[in-house]
């Protein structure tokens, strides 16, 4: 891949981030961490409103439904990977109900949040 085009991959995805903390904080969710890194992984979104945590992982692809059938069985064992470890990391949290969603994004399309998309392993 040619440094424009990662340059231009890397916009798409910022721009989809946005779109996905706009929707969460229409929801009433207030965005605590971006772009989060932790030794098992990245985490794309981590938001929370009163005692629920959300770790998001955020999909953006040409359809909606290929943002959906894109996000695989290893990558979900890795985004729940990494909010156990964003979690060790942060014990003051430990108490909150937690939950794993994903948000779809499609252009000219609405953001699809899927709530609980899957569980961790």
């Amino acid at each position: 891949m040619t440094t424009e085009k990662r340059r231009a991959a890397f916009s798409r995805g910022l721009a989809a981030e946005e779109r996905a903390c706009a929707l969460l904080e229409d929801l009433g969710f207030a965005i605590i961490g971006r772009r989060v890194r932790t030794p098992l992984g990245e985490i794309d979104l981590i938001a929370r409103t009163g005692t629920l945590l959300l770790f998001v992982e955020v999909k953006a692809r040409s359809s909606l439904t290929g943002a959906a059938y894109s996000i695989l069985p290893r990558q979900r064992r890795r985004i729940a990977a990494a909010a156990e470890a964003y979690l060790a990391a942060h014990p003051e949290l430990a108490g909150l109900d937690m939950r794993l969603d994903v948000i779809l994004i499609a252009p000219w399309r609405a953001p699809v949040h899927l709530a609980g998309a899957f569980e961790a392993e």
